[in-house]
């Protein structure tokens, strides 16, 4: 597949060059596992699967972070080590096709995390501006790690604790854990796959259950397991036995509600945790010496959207997320974050900070009309 530009591909390979950003190449086919392991559910319902000669579970590239960072394992590479990026992933879409076109950049091995992540937004930016030259874009922002300490703040047990912050980036997901948070102790349960079992927290005869309903009515079992199922479910029981206090609650709400310019987020952010009662700690530090490190990248940080909601579907992030689109467009041409946690989950023998974006070039190429 290639663009029908070529003066994108032209543009991008010299902003990277420029940028000290050394190209690299991965596989098409990927091992399975740590994409429907590490990845989300997002992107783990939208894989094509396959398996090897040997029965390795195989899928087709659906993202370059996992794969850059598993070649750098698997390399050796010395950090800090700046990779760059232009291929096909493919994912199962409603539209457009399943086969496209991401460009971007991984930033592995910097311990500055205040100034790796400014520089990913200025990359990005600089990119669009490269192959969009005039475009308006509006760049949002959120924090994982924000919203994290902000749950930990409150008291939340570990439990609830996963859960919102797994929900953090699917809205859908995020306001059905709130809805659930908000309901009185004890309600009725909604789980129609063995409710006892579940509240009793037997895990041996949860799975076993389980796989027996699946088998019988023939679906998969490899991808999620029984198992993973069934210790979702007695998490899911033993969540419901737990619930905020009113005030703990709003104060929940007020953070998500908050929506500000980038250089008026610290600010408010401190305001909230006053009268909330909270200490944000380092999360707030590093927010604070990001949205510096931003303005000497450049960055219009009046015209950043701070949004205390946003995340994005990828279960790897730990810090910054981001994405960038036209006013008023429904899918963003870039979509990045910081992953600090995904390279140990790979097989790193000690911790690798990280953070990259990606660039959907479909749709830049919509936006220039088409190409030549």
């Amino acid at each position: 597949m290639t663009l029908r530009d070529p003066d994108i591909a032209s543009a991008i390979q010299g902003l990277f060059a420029e940028r000290g950003a050394a190209p690299v190449e991965v596989a098409v086919l990927q091992p399975a596992d740590p994409f429907l392991d590490i990845a989300g559910e997002d992107l783990r319902r939208r894989i094509f699967l396959t398996e090897s000669e040997s029965g390795q579970t195989l899928c087709l590239r659906p993202e370059f972070t996992i794969p850059v960072c598993l070649d750098h394992i698997a390399s050796r590479a010395g950090t800090p080590r700046r990779y760059s990026y232009l291929g096909e992933v493919f994912r199962q879409r409603r539209e457009g096709g399943s086969e496209f076109l991401q460009a971007g950049i991984e930033d592995i091995g910097e311990t500055d995390i205040a100034e790796a992540d400014a520089r990913s937004v200025a990359d990005a930016v600089a990119l669009l501006d490269a192959v969009l030259p005039g475009v308006e874009f509006t760049v949002t922002l959120g924090d994982q790690a924000v919203f994290e300490a902000v749950l930990a703040g409150l008291g939340l047990p570990r439990g609830w604790q996963k859960r919102l912050a797994r929900a953090f980036g699917a809205p859908d997901l995020l306001q059905a854990a709130l809805a659930d948070l908000g309901r009185p102790a004890n309600g009725p349960s909604e789980d129609p796959y063995h409710p006892e079992l579940a509240a009793t927290g037997e895990l041996v005869s949860l799975t076993e259950g389980l796989r027996q309903a699946m088998e019988a009515a023939g679906l998969p079992t490899a991808g999620r397991t029984p198992e993973e199922i069934a210790r979702r479910l007695i998490e899911k029981a033993e969540l419901s036995r737990v619930r905020l206090p009113e005030t703990a609650f709003a104060a929940l709400k007020s953070f998500l509600g908050i929506r500000v310019p980038l250089d008026r987020a610290v600010a408010t952010l401190g305001a909230f945790a006053r009268d909330a009662g909270l200490s944000l700690g380092k999360a707030l530090d590093l927010f604070s010496a990001r949205v510096a490190a931003a303005a000497r990248h450049g960055l219009p940080v009046d015209r950043i959207r701070y949004d205390a909601a946003f995340g994005r579907p990828l279960d790897y992030y730990t810090g910054l997320v981001f994405e960038i689109a036209p006013p008023g467009a429904s899918r963003p041409l870039v979509g990045g974050g910081r992953y600090d946690r995904l390279l140990t989950l790979l097989g790193a023998p000690k911790p690798i900070p990280g953070v990259g974006f990606s660039v959907w070039l479909d749709r830049i190429e919509q936006l220039r009309g088409g190409g030549a």
